[in-house]
């Protein structure tokens, strides 16, 4: 015992004079892997004593897995170990193992080693290793401490003939998707998780370990040898990786324990370890030490989370290297290519030789249907045409107009706006902008830096102007319905608070910011006095509905005088409801919306309009609607009952004939159900049973079916036909629904998935058939009763069809890709999938689903050409939980690769 406690006394004085290096060597990175692998020597020693102590024969191995395995250690990190086991060893069933297992731990802990420890065969290790992808990556960087080699190796060999490393690359880029998700999707989390978040230490082993399973390297200069890295990359990433861990090193021993998190409450102290200091108070508009070191560790986050996406899509391709036509392309203009819908640039120096392409790429991005994203090679050539970006590319009145154009296009301009931010072109055009990248906001308002924050801002304000989120803020979405210039709003919401962090108020500062752009993009006068209003009185609002008394005329006249008109007050609440959203999930509610809405009427009765309730718009196509209804000699009022159970969304994704044929054929099935007796519907119960099959007992009755409709017409648009489905909801009904289709031969070109307030679905499907002949009534009277009955059906879903795949889909195959996060309130789910079209494939998603208890709220079907791009908006237990989050998106993944 006394030899244990001299040894323990010996590692912690080495350990300490190891730490003090650390704490010692400032802002400098240099030596911090060097520190940290010295320590992991030095756990080694002392574990190989307490081995040889512990007395393991021949036949026992000792082997370093995890972090620990890469051969540096951290601080306070766990010290995982595997004591690996002779073939047939049962330490349950041999007690004199079991207590020498138990007393070889112990003395670890004894010592002072932090242990996380298994102990298992090597056929116990390459089983688990399948089963857990979390076993096999600790496995991948094993290392022998103390044992037998030829055993080690025999480990080593057979883990890496298990190793599918197509499989286990897709695995650890879904958990990579769910790690992003859980720390918001951002490295600029106010409090980030140097380890965790997007940007940090783990997105970089992520690297080394899909290439290291896929034999591709092991270190940086190997991936840089090997082409998946050029030399400039090879050293942005080890220089971002030393600060990443040399942060995360001060974190563990500052706090005195494994801290990952740049919480508020170390900032300052390990600010100050790297020798910022805190300015002097006479000192107007200085960085805290905090906001320097914040500001460093943004940048190395935004840098690592730029080069971690280059590297994956580049291994990506080299695992599927072998698929046919994976490297085929198809022309978008002599500049750039789709590459299995990534845009790929013709040439690596495309933008040094043509600036002018640089945002063109993001104009493509937009607008060219089925790109979903920058190949590797893109992300590079964007990443080393940083110099190209100067004042002269800024002045240039193409770019200039290039620029507008992104704002002005229809569609896209959220996700066009994040990349250019993320690919660093955004702070590179508006040189303002980049002053606030990876700026803190000293508040708990704000949860995002201030660069985040106003991308979500323009993200939200976006989302009034999208029918598919009308059900988010049906207000906002009514107001916006009616909006003729929507790009104002995003120009606003750019540079709102592009001033923080300057001095002096940051809303006249960026007043003046953005009087500079609209002159220098030729807008319009009136425009751009609206815009430089929207920035200079963004705040306005929200004080006064917060702070203000509303009942009080005079202020309600005031705010009324400084808004000055209708136009300006709608944008200047628009503006403040997708602001104050934009500061943190948590700081909306229901009263805060209240009175920013009260605060609206208030003033627009002051200013002697009407506050359109609903939207101008809806109204129209209600009474086009209703003049369409009254050529059918529709009853007064009789649409009333149906109308009630609609809300905004429905009238939003609607066109005026579609409200008119669904409220006629609903609203005559619907009054003659209810004028049925008792006895009526049980006769047409007893009819409708005998067509169905007999139903297992205990099963649900068909008298939930009773309102059950299915209509269907010629399509409006001449290309198949329309069908209306009307329905008490339930889960598997929009699998039902689409399984009827693909056993009957019929194509899904769109579906519009609605849920009324009384429980009802209220579908529309778009769907074709191979042939339409010209007895198409009998084929609408097939289709009425046949898919009347498939809904009225109980029992499982029947299997999908064996989908075939076209002879252009075998040439040139879609990668498939299953995106799943959570919408605005955080209560449903927004999936996108993309794949190559087959026959049923719609309906092989919409069965996944339902297994898993998924309910269809929305869905937003596309097909281009031989691709499918779906979207569905879900809910459902199974999606709170992260582990069956990934259980489905694999499940999705192994659906749509057939």
């Amino acid at each position: 015992m006394g030899d244990l406690s001299e040894l323990r006394l010996q590692y912690r004085r080495d350990k300490a004079a190891l730490l003090a290096q650390l704490a010692v060597q400032g802002s400098s990175t240099r030596g911090v892997h060097s520190a940290l692998q010295k320590l992991s020597r030095l756990t080694d020693q002392t574990l190989r004593e307490l081995w040889a102590r512990a007395g393991f024969g021949p036949g026992f191995s000792l082997i370093a897995v995890g972090g620990y395995g890469r051969g540096e250690l951290f601080p306070s990190s766990d010290v995982d170990v595997l004591v690996l086991l002779p073939e047939g060893s049962q330490p349950d069933e041999d007690s004199a193992l079991k207590a020498r297992l138990e007393t070889f731990i112990g003395a670890c802990w004894d010592v002072g080693l932090e242990i996380g420890s298994s102990v298992r065969t090597t056929a116990d290790c390459v089983a688990e290793a399948v089963k857990d992808v979390t076993v096999q990556t600790s496995l991948l960087e094993c290392r022998l401490i103390r044992g037998g080699k030829a055993q080690f190796a025999a480990l080593v060999n057979q883990l890496n003939e298990a190793m599918d490393p197509k499989a286990f690359f897709v695995a650890k880029t879904l958990e990579m998707r769910q790690r992003h998700h859980k720390f918001e999707n951002t490295p600029y989390s106010l409090e980030p998780n140097c380890k965790e978040s997007p940007g940090g230490l783990r997105d970089l082993q992520i690297i080394l370990w899909v290439a290291k399973a896929a034999g591709l390297g092991r270190s940086w200069d190997e991936l840089a040898r090997r082409g998946l890295a050029t030399p400039l990359e090879a050293r942005q990433i080890k220089s971002n990786e030393a600060l990443l861990s040399l942060i995360r090193a001060r974190l563990h021993l500052l706090s005195n324990r494994r801290e990952d998190r740049l919480v508020f409450d170390l900032q300052n102290v390990v600010a100050e370890s790297f020798g910022y200091k805190a300015p002097a108070p006479a000192v107007r508009g200085a960085r805290r030490a905090s906001e320097e070191l914040m500001k460093r560790y943004y940048w190395a986050a935004k840098a690592v989370t730029q080069l971690n996406q280059i590297l994956l899509l580049n291994i990506e391709e080299r695992l599927n290297s072998d698929d046919i036509g994976v490297d085929r392309l198809r022309p978008i203009n002599e500049r750039f290519f789709d590459k299995a819908g990534m845009l790929e640039v013709a040439s690596d120096n495309l933008y040094v030789q043509q600036p002018h392409a640089i945002l063109e790429t993001f104009h493509i991005y937009q607008t060219t249907v089925g790109i979903k994203g920058l190949s590797a090679r893109t992300l590079r050539a964007l990443y080393n045409a940083r110099p190209v970006m100067n004042a002269q590319f800024r002045a240039d009145p193409v770019n200039r107009a290039q620029f507008l154009r992104i704002l002005q296009e229809p569609e896209g301009i959220t996700h066009a706006m994040r990349l250019m931010n993320q690919t660093s072109v955004l702070g590179r055009y508006l040189w303002v902008f980049r002053n606030i990248v990876g700026q803190m906001q000293h508040d708990l308002f704000h949860v995002y830096t201030v660069d985040q924050h106003i991308l979500m801002v323009l993200r939200n304000v976006r989302r009034f102007f999208i029918a598919e989120h009308s059900h988010e803020y049906p207000f906002c979405s009514q107001l916006a319905a009616g909006w003729d210039k929507p790009w104002i709003f995003y120009i606003a919401a750019l540079f709102h608070d592009i001033a923080k962090g300057r001095g002096g108020d940051h809303s006249e500062l960026g007043s003046r910011d953005v009087r500079t752009f609209c002159r220098q993009h030729r807008l319009d006068r009136e425009d751009a006095k609206l815009i430089e209003f929207l920035v200079a009185e963004h705040l306005t609002m929200s004080r006064m509905a917060q702070k203000e008394d509303l009942s009080d005329p005079d202020v309600i006249n005031a705010f009324a005088q400084r808004v000055g008109n209708e136009r300006y007050l709608t944008a200047l609440y628009l503006l403040t409801v997708a602001d104050i959203r934009g500061t943190s999930p948590k700081v909306w509610n229901a009263w805060k919306g209240k009175l920013l809405e009260d605060l609206y009427r208030y003033t627009l009765r002051a200013l002697g309009g009407r506050a359109p309730d609903p939207g101008a718009v809806i109204e129209a196509r209600k009474r086009e609607a209703l003049s369409m209804l009254a050529l059918h000699a529709l009853p007064h009022l009789a649409h009333k009952a149906l109308w009630d159970t609609l809300d905004v969304s429905y009238f939003m994704r609607h066109q005026a004939d579609e409200i008119a044929w669904h409220t006629r054929v609903l609203t005559r099935q619907l009054a003659l159900n209810a004028a049925q007796t008792p006895s009526q519907l049980a006769t047409q119960h007893a009819r409708a049973a005998a067509l169905r099959p007999a139903e297992a007992p205990g099963s649900e009755t068909a008298a939930a079916t009773e309102n059950c409709i299915v209509r269907a017409r010629l399509s409006p648009e001449g290309d198949g036909l329309q069908v209306l489905v009307y329905a008490p909801d339930q889960s598997d009904l929009f699998a039902r629904i689409c399984g009827y289709f693909d056993a009957s031969g019929f194509s899904i070109l769109d579906a519009r998935i609605h849920t009324t307030h009384n429980g009802h679905a209220l579908d529309t499907f778009q769907v074709v058939a191979p042939t339409l002949s010209e007895h198409y009534r009998e084929l609408i009277a097939m289709v009425e009763n046949n898919l009347a009955q498939t809904i009225d059906q109980r029992g499982p879903l029947p299997a999908p069809n064996k989908g075939r795949l076209s002879r252009r889909v075998k040439s040139f195959p879609v990668t498939p890709r299953v995106d799943l996060r959570p919408d605005e309130k955080a209560q449903r789910w927004l999936l996108s999938v993309s794949a190559s079209d087959r026959t049923g494939l719609l309906y092989c998603i919409s069965r996944v689903l339902a297994k898993n208890g998924i309910s269809v709220q929305l869905a937003k079907i596309t097909t281009l050409g031989e691709r499918v791009e779906d979207t569905f908006l879900i809910s459902g237990p199974q999606l709170q939980v992260n582990k069956r989050q990934i259980e489905i998106e694999t499940e999705l993944l192994e659906t749509l690769e057939g």
